[in-house]
């Protein structure tokens, strides 16, 4: 840009000297002098960092990439870079789902997609992720924003939505309007503004999640995980009811009212609950959500607890997609405590949703052959461990003794220490074997033996 705005410093010059009336040269001279300022914010912009073709793992200050690479160094997970290839989608831009995507960004996932319908606003302020000049912009445009600075290497989709509830299953209202446009920095977002409470609108949401285009020959829909970082009971039922249609494994997760606690979970639909397998309280309970609500009372929010919650929330993720460490069900987080349960949820045979229903059938005509290839990697596994060495050569020439041969011991022990120094007390080898006592000598007569020692005293 900046090359560019000199060269067209350079055409104005040559266009003023072949003018030969010098009365437009006044006007000439303002477009140069405006050209000159553009070139000096150009200039004094926030630098940003080109895009990196392959991640590489050489440890140098210039790679954005070195710190997450030595996980895969470290044996953590196989490969790191498969990161790359996959799509994550965010369904709300507020306290827990902005900071999990700045996360993902950073972790250099492939593709994000973001969900959400509000604006940032100045009662945003006291979370984490926007800043005070975003304000009055939409929640997904300050996002795409922020984060195509920090990482310019992933694939991010904004997604406009006036609300998601779950209304769309009543087929009520009508749809809106969708846009495109190209931003100044060359990368294309989506920006729908619609109402998904509609038909129309739930079936461009569902569309959306089977998109395949950013990698065609990847089977089922075309992201890899849901993210739920919705606040409200309506909208994870929308969320609910698309995956169980699209058979899209997703995370839920939620911070209480009073923002001290939260939690995540994990649902595979068939394998485990969903959403509507086990509702919460006040909603089986009937009574509408939206009665809860009072004029001028909001719901607490602390970035700390959000920002852990996101955090659980893209460790389970990255586990999930990495495969490494156990993917927890369910964890819940309460931060007046410092406690952490777990739990794993089975899903509810007489679950209220139809697709959740035929989910469950397909996992139990499934689970034979899951079973049987779990069984087979397991032994695989068993018999890799077993034919490779227990301790293999390491570069601090450590090695271990086996204590069930003494011999072994003794030589090891005996050779300690190297030539020319000697212990200064005894060694414990010396007294691992304690002598075996002699005999009792019975003619001797304890008692004269004690009375000639006290004649021997008292002649002293």
């Amino acid at each position: 840009m900046e090359a560019e705005l000199k060269d067209m410093i350079d055409d104005l010059e040559s266009l003023k000297r072949s003018l030969p009336d010098s009365s437009l040269h006044a006007s000439i001279n303002k477009l140069e002098l405006r050209v000159e300022n553009l070139t000096k914010m150009a200039m004094s912009a926030t630098a940003r960092r080109s895009k990196v073709k392959d991640m590489s793992s050489e440890v140098v200050d210039s790679n954005p990439y070195s710190r997450l690479m030595a996980l895969q160094r470290m044996g953590i997970v196989e490969n790191y870079e498969r990161i790359r290839e996959f799509s994550v989608a965010i369904v709300g831009v507020g306290g827990v789902g902005s900071v999990a995507a700045e996360m993902l960004t950073r972790c250099g996932i492939g593709r994000l997609l973001l969900y959400d319908y509000d604006k940032v606003e100045l009662a945003n302020m006291n979370r984490l992720f926007f800043r005070p000049e975003q304000v009055g912009m939409t929640k997904t445009d300050a996002a795409v924003q922020t984060l195509a600075d920090i990482n310019p290497d992933v694939v991010l989709e904004e997604i406009n939505v006036w609300t998601i509830s779950f209304n769309i299953l009543r087929q009520k209202l009508l749809g809106g309007e969708r846009r495109a446009y190209k931003c100044t920095r060359r990368y294309r977002f989506s920006s729908f503004t619609l109402n998904i409470t509609t038909v129309q609108g739930f079936e461009t949401f569902m569309s959306s999640l089977r998109n395949k285009s950013f990698r065609p020959s990847k089977e089922g829909s075309g992201v890899d995980l849901v993210l739920s970082c919705v606040d409200n009971y309506e909208a994870r039922m929308a969320v609910n009811q698309a995956c169980n249609e699209l058979n899209q494994t997703w995370m839920e997760s939620g911070v209480s009212e009073d923002a001290v606690s939260g939690h995540i979970q994990l649902l595979i639909p068939g394998e485990t609950a969903c959403f509507a397998c086990a509702p919460p309280l006040v909603v089986a309970s009937g009574v509408d959500e939206r009665t809860l609500k009072r004029e001028g009372v909001c719901a607490a929010s602390l970035p700390t607890t959000m920002g852990v919650v996101a955090g659980l929330l893209v460790q389970n993720t990255l586990k999930y997609l990495l495969k490494f460490g156990q993917v927890s069900s369910y964890l819940g987080y309460n931060s007046l405590k410092d406690y952490f349960p777990t739990m794993a949820m089975k899903p509810n045979p007489q679950c209220s949703n139809a697709a959740c229903l035929e989910r469950q059938k397909e996992c139990i005509l499934a689970k034979p052959a899951r079973d049987a290839a779990a069984k087979a990697k397991m032994e695989a596994e068993a018999s890799s461990a077993t034919e490779c060495s227990l301790h293999a050569d390491n570069e601090w020439n450590i090695s271990v003794v086996d204590d069930s041969n003494p011999d072994s011991v003794e030589a090891t022990s005996a050779d300690a220490l190297p030539e020319g120094l000697t212990h200064e007390l005894p060694n414990a080898d010396d007294f691992k074997k304690s002598p075996a006592p002699g005999p009792t000598d019975t003619s001797i007569d304890d008692l004269d033996l004690l009375r000639k020692q006290l004649e021997a005293l008292n002649a002293d």
